[in-house]
């Protein structure tokens, strides 16, 4: 292997995911205040947190938190597109979790994700990985949507770039409107995607 075969980095999307996870190691999650926070709310919703039931529920609570809000790692290494590949990679129907940061409150559903390669190509499963980074936060899901197609972007710098987001938030399931199995869509298009009519369409029609 020459060092023109050898895969590289993707500095520019790797800064991206790295500034992501400065800001979660900058708040980092105390598991303690949020095991005292979960007692006092328990008190204030009239519950005893003392109960059989409720006794270990703080500690419960803190470690689920823990993990919903801290992504895996990973290193996005990018080869070179040495077959010259000019269609449509598409991965489909990626599940993933978010949490909404107006009422703490989960969201859920697929995340389709394409590129059209340029000079660089990624495996296949880091586009489902990039997606979960993401979603491991207080979020929307169109901040969501579109970190996604930033990250991809900087990382690949390809000649187009296309993130459709399908959620049910529970915000409005259990709440509010009370609108169990409505669902939310959000796209984010770069480059061609965004630019050309036949891409974008072959695009929206391949992900419905």
């Amino acid at each position: 292997m020459t060092d023109s075969d050898a895969p590289i980095d993707a500095d520019r999307g790797e800064d991206r995911i790295a500034s992501t996870r400065t800001e979660i190691a900058r708040r980092r999650i105390d598991e303690a205040g949020v095991e005292a926070a979960t007692r006092a709310l328990l008190v204030a919703l009239g519950q005893a947190p003392d109960a059989p039931g409720t006794a270990d529920t703080p500690r419960r609570v803190a470690k689920a938190w823990s993990e919903m809000l801290s992504p895996e790692t990973f290193t996005a290494t990018t080869f070179e597109n040495d077959g010259g590949y000019d269609e449509l990679v598409v991965v489909k129907d990626i599940p993933f979790w978010s949490l909404c940061e107006h009422h703490l409150l989960p969201f859920h559903g697929v995340a389709h994700v394409a590129y059209l390669p340029g000079e660089r190509i990624v495996g296949l499963s880091k586009l489902a990985r990039v997606v979960d980074t993401f979603a491991r936060d207080l979020q929307v899901q169109e901040r969501l949507t579109t970190q996604v197609a930033d990250w991809l972007t900087d990382t690949l710098q390809p000649k187009g770039v296309g993130v459709v987001l399908e959620a049910e938030h529970l915000c409005m399931v259990v709440r509010g409107v009370k609108k169990s199995g409505s669902r939310t869509v959000t796209s984010a298009l770069r480059g061609l995607l965004r630019d050309d009519a036949r891409t974008r369409a072959e695009f929206l029609g391949l992900v419905r």
